[in-house]
């Protein structure tokens, strides 16, 4: 298997690259993917776009993102920290009633 293939309207991703993405072995990233402890999201891409996908994936605090083709190369990929999606706005008005 290379390591995104298509299976029609979904991806299909070697749990080796989310293994090494997020530090874990691949027991543990199937069973945390089985137990929802990673989640994903697939986006098609629209206008200059179309024909790609962005399929991003998070654990723990960190989140892979990776942009693929129709037949599932990897375009580009990158991992980055990601908090909780209000901790910013929390940090602004926290002490602050209103």
């Amino acid at each position: 298997m290379s390591e995104v293939e298509r299976d029609g309207d979904q991806f299909i991703v070697d749990a080796k690259l989310l293994a090494k993405a997020f530090g874990l072995s691949d027991a543990e990233t199937r069973a945390r993917m089985q137990g929802g402890q990673i989640a994903s999201v697939c986006e098609a891409g629209e206008g200059e776009d179309a024909g790609r996908w962005r399929l991003t994936f998070r654990h723990q605090g960190r989140a892979l993102r990776m942009i693929v083709d129709a037949e599932g190369k990897i375009l580009s990929n990158g991992t980055a920290p990601i908090g909780h999606p209000n901790a910013a706005r929390r940090a602004t008005t926290k002490g602050n009633p209103g």
